[in-house]
């Protein structure tokens, strides 16, 4: 993991430590992509099970999780691992409750304007799977629709070897409020959910994390279907004063490096000494780590410990990485949080720590990556929402604007704008 100084190394050294490159531009990854949702697109089901059986499970032989399976999965379920799903998800729903806005209206004038607020009719969420295991996110992605009042959530995600979808998964989902689950990964499940394949019906928007591939189709489909965003490599920015836990830091540092050798893990501080300690704290929490391997790979990669001049050197830096979680390790966490512009999830103090954010506290872990915090926003109960404005208005509140709606409409060449507003007033 490399130590870059501002005042040794220059500050274009340190910004260039603290950006990830986009990994959605690969024109390998898109022609492979693009070849598959033609092949669903043309082909259905057919395509569906053919891919199926070649990346996830050779005895696929049917694509819908039947009701019964469900039931049986739920069922199937550990009491401590229930409980933990319940108590995730009344959080989640609780914090996205708060979210809910309603249509709205003013007048000036005699001019009504105002905005109708409604809920997507079909969402397809994205859950990852096969060898791996994520309850969390069909909560964090399922359950903002759900208060968003969309009134149909499918799922797909990937089958185990042995064809079935994990029994957690689909226990979360059924929480959740997912009415229907498909045994479909990859860019194969983002070609069904856009045109529709088999049993798979299309959806107005897809949301929920992929792999590369999944993200170039998602790209790909965009015009077709809404997407939620394109989410890369899980990344960590620690912002810490030269109080901080050591311990803490490098703890919360290796949270999201261990994700994938591709994660970004950074810590941005104005203490040489706190800099010194952090590396040592992470090499010694890293020893003997099951992914010991892939944290080492990833911290070589886009692991990087930032040594500003001073703290507000050290918070602009924070907001040229925009990261997709920032840890506030300081001596004074909301006062820091009035400064920072470029952030997906923001934690405070030492007693908050990124597990805390991807499970149980209530805001959803799908976030924005890759920098894309400067423009984009977590998962929320708007990404479900569709916004149409209305107008209403009198014949006097039409004559008030006359004036103003010609001399805008001549202007830009476009008569018959003008002259739909004159017949009005001629009567």
């Amino acid at each position: 993991m490399r130590t870059i100084d501002v005042v040794r190394d220059g500050r274009a050294a340190a910004e260039a430590a603290l950006r990830r490159p986009s990994p959605h531009e690969n024109a390998e990854v898109e022609q492979v992509a693009r070849g598959i949702l033609e092949d669903v697109r043309a082909r259905g089901e057919a395509a569906l099970l053919e891919l199926g059986r070649r990346f996830d499970s050779p005895v696929l032989d049917r694509i819908e999780v039947s009701s019964e399976e469900w039931d049986a999965a739920s069922d199937s379920v550990e009491p401590p691992l229930r409980e933990a799903v319940a108590v995730a998800a009344e959080r989640i729903r609780a914090f996205h409750e708060a979210q809910r806005r309603t249509s709205w209206q003013m007048e000036s004038g005699g001019v009504l304007a105002g905005q109708l607020l409604r809920p997507l009719d079909r969402v397809g969420l994205y859950v990852p799977g096969g060898t791996a295991v994520y309850p969390s996110s069909v909560l964090m992605c399922a359950l903002p629709a759900r208060v968003a009042g969309v009134p149909e959530i499918i799922m797909c995600t990937p089958c185990r070897r042995d064809g079935t979808v994990h029994p957690l998964v689909l226990h979360a989902a059924r929480v959740a409020g997912v009415q229907r689950a498909f045994r479909v990964g990859g860019a194969q499940a983002i070609a069904a959910m856009a045109y529709g394949a088999g049993p798979v019906p299309a959806v107005d928007k897809i949301a929920g994390p992929g792999n590369v591939w999944v993200n170039a189709a998602k790209r790909l489909v965009y015009g077709v279907v809404g997407i939620d965003m394109l989410a890369g490599p899980s990344e960590v920015c620690v912002l810490a004063d030269e109080g901080a836990r050591a311990d803490f830091a490098a703890a919360d540092m290796l949270v999201q490096a261990e994700h994938d050798v591709e994660s970004a893990a950074y810590l941005v501080t104005w203490s040489r000494d706190l800099a010194e300690r952090v590396a040592a704290e992470v090499e010694r929490q890293v020893a003997g780590l099951p992914r010991e391997g892939v944290l080492r790979e990833a911290l070589a990669r886009r692991g990087a410990i930032v040594v500003a001049r001073d703290a507000d050197e050290a918070i602009d830096l924070v907001n040229v990485c925009a990261p997709e979680h920032l840890a506030l390790m300081v001596r004074e966490p909301f006062s820091a949080l009035g400064r920072i512009r470029n952030a997906g999830a923001v934690l405070l103090g030492d007693y908050a720590p990124q597990t805390l954010g991807d499970y149980a506290a209530g805001p959803s872990h799908t976030l924005p990556t890759s920098g894309t915090a400067r423009f984009a926003s977590p998962l929320h109960v708007d990404t479900f929402i569709k916004k149409s404005s209305f107008l209403y208005a009198t014949r006097q509140g039409l004559a008030g604007l006359e004036a103003t709606l010609v001399a805008l409409a001549e202007t830009e060449g476009f008569d018959a704008h003008a002259a739909a507003v004159r017949r009005r007033l001629r009567d």
